[in-house]
């Protein structure tokens, strides 16, 4: 078709979008373990949720396993930016593998929360979604059973716990604000004396991507989150987007999800990103509409991300001496 026979649709873009710091950081961190000691680098789970990511990484020798008992005698390996339950580090020095951990810094505050709440002999209950790696990171850093999962409003209304004067809560660090406020609020209707995060649990890349989107929604007959469906952030932007006006809301892993027959009658699409998509895969979308309308593409911008984390040291894998 001509481009002047193409139907106009104006793309509002979302900023912030896409990586957050702590994605960068797991990413670079994978990266940098390759440069000081070649392929191949193993990494248990995926480092952050999104394929592209990880083929490119694949692409570049790093090898991706379920659990320690897959990565050979002195191999090299990197923890994902979940986090993980502390008896995987246990177990890598105790079959003294190389091994870096790439855990965002915002989920390691979690981490120090839950055992200090532990330590002081309180009951933990952390909100979060079951299955989550992050989740299962978290409860793992103290006792079994000292941490109670709490999922919904109605987890939080018959949670039962040994002492109610001895209660604190945690949060997955990506998850739906309101939701999460929602449930929060029943806990301290319940047990009054509950201790809380010293500062928000739920992520800065979180909040803000969410509030971008909720700002995008009611302008948008379709909003399109480019993110994989196992994404938390990703997919709590797909239910912020519904909560908050847009006619319609889809999760894409790329341009290639996009169903052009089912989009007759759109004219205005709001574009974001959850934390772990990269940008390329943002800018293949628009060229995907670019090729089929006379597109106009906007910006809706609710402020500017500047937070960075630090690349930590990447230990060397050990050379053999000669017996």
């Amino acid at each position: 078709m001509p481009p002047t026979d193409r139907p106009h649709l104006t793309i509002c873009l979302a900023n912030p979008r896409g990586f957050c710091a702590g994605v960068d950081r797991a990413i670079a961190i994978v990266k940098e373990a390759l440069r000081k000691n070649g392929p191949p680098i193993y990494v248990r789970h995926e480092i952050v949720h999104n394929r592209h990511v990880v083929e490119e990484l694949r692409g570049l020798g790093a090898v991706f396993v379920d659990e320690l008992d897959e990565v050979p005698e002195d191999a090299v390996v990197v923890f994902s930016a979940h986090g993980v339950p502390k008896r995987v580090p246990a177990e890598a020095r105790r079959r003294r593998l190389i091994f870096a951990d790439a855990t965002c810094p915002l989920v390691s505050k979690v981490h120090r929360e839950v055992e200090r709440h532990h330590a002081d002999g309180l009951t933990v209950l952390l909100v979060g979604h079951a299955g989550h790696p992050e989740v299962e990171g978290t409860m793992g850093q103290v006792d079994d059973g000292a941490v109670l999962l709490v999922e919904t409003v109605a987890d939080a209304e018959n949670v039962m716990v040994p002492d109610p004067d001895k209660v604190a809560y945690a949060t997955q660090t990506t998850l739906s604000l309101t939701d999460t406020a929602a449930i929060v609020t029943v806990l301290r209707q319940r047990f009054p004396a509950i201790a809380g995060p010293r500062s928000e649990d739920i992520c800065y890349a979180t909040t803000n991507r969410q509030e971008a989107v909720a700002a995008m929604a009611p302008g948008s007959d379709l909003v399109l989150v480019v993110g994989a469906p196992n994404s938390s952030n990703s997919v709590r932007l797909v239910e912020v987007a519904r909560q908050n006006g847009a006619a319609r809301a889809l999760l894409i892993q790329s341009a290639a999800d996009i169903d052009w027959q089912d989009l007759a009658g759109v004219a205005s699409v709001g574009l974001t990103a959850g934390a772990s998509a990269p940008e390329i895969l943002v800018e293949e979308v628009i060229e995907a509409f670019r090729a089929r309308y006379q597109i106009n593409v906007t910006t809706l911008s609710l402020t500017n991300e500047n937070v960075s984390f630090r690349v930590p040291p990447i230990p060397e894998r050990r050379l053999r001496t000669a017996s």
